[in-house]
C-alpha cells in the first residue's frame, strides 16, 4: 500500500480509440485491479480507459477518471469518481501523479506523454503491447502478470509517490 494513503492506485493508460484486443486486455487488467482492492485510475473516457473501468467494476472495484474537459458527465459509465480538470492533455500529469504505478496498453502520443511523466516522477510502468522507450518500463504480455508486477513494484518501493523534486520541477 502507498505509505501515506493506505490504499494503492494503479493507473491504466492507453488510447481512446482502441482495438478489440486492447479493450479485452484492458478489461482483464481492470478486473485484476478491482479484485485486488486497488483503485483504478484512468483518463476516464473511452477505449482502453472505459474497458479497464468496466473490468474493475465487474470485480467490485473503485474507479477514478481524470477528465480532460470541464464536465464530469463526459466520463465513461464505469467511472465512480470523475474529476473534470479542464486541462485537456495537461491532465495526463495529474493522472500520473495520482498513481502508484501504471499499466500501459497500446496507445499513441498521449500514452507516451503519460509514460514520460511516470518515468520522470519515478513511477513504474508495466507495458502490454505499448511503448518500450526506456529503462523503467516493464514489458509483459499477460494482464494478470501486468497487475501482479505493478503491485510487486509498488510493494517493493520501486515508485516515488512523494517525489524529492517537490516544488522545483526536478532535473
Amino acid at each position: 500500500m502507498s505509505a501515506r494513503s493506505g490504499y494503492i492506485v494503479i493507473g491504466v493508460i492507453g488510447a481512446g480509440e482502441a482495438s478489440l484486443k486492447q479493450r479485452r486486455l484492458a478489461r482483464e487488467v481492470g478486473e485484476e485491479i478491482g479484485r485486488r482492492g486497488a483503485i483504478l485510475a484512468s483518463g476516464g473516457l473511452g477505449g482502453v480507459m472505459e474497458a479497464a473501468c468496466q473490468g474493475a467494476k465487474s470485480a467490485a472495484g473503485t474507479t477514478l477518471g481524470i477528465l480532460p474537459g470541464f464536465d464530469r458527465a463526459e466520463a465513461n459509465p464505469y467511472v465512480d469518481l470523475a474529476v473534470a480538470t479542464g486541462l485537456s492533455h495537461a491532465r495526463n500529469l495529474i493522472l500520473v501523479r495520482s498513481c502508484d504505478a501504471l499499466v500501459a496498453i497500446g496507445g499513441g502520443f498521449g500514452t507516451l506523454s503519460e509514460i514520460a511523466f511516470a518515468l520522470k516522477l519515478g513511477k513504474p510502468v508495466v507495458a502490454i503491447d505499448s511503448w518500450e522507450v526506456s529503462e523503467g518500463i516493464f514489458p509483459v504480455s499477460d494482464p494478470k502478470e501486468a497487475v501482479e508486477l505493478a503491485f510487486k513494484l509498488v510493494q517493493e518501493g520501486k515508485c516515488r509517490t512523494h517525489s524529492k523534486e517537490r516544488g522545483n520541477g526536478g532535473n
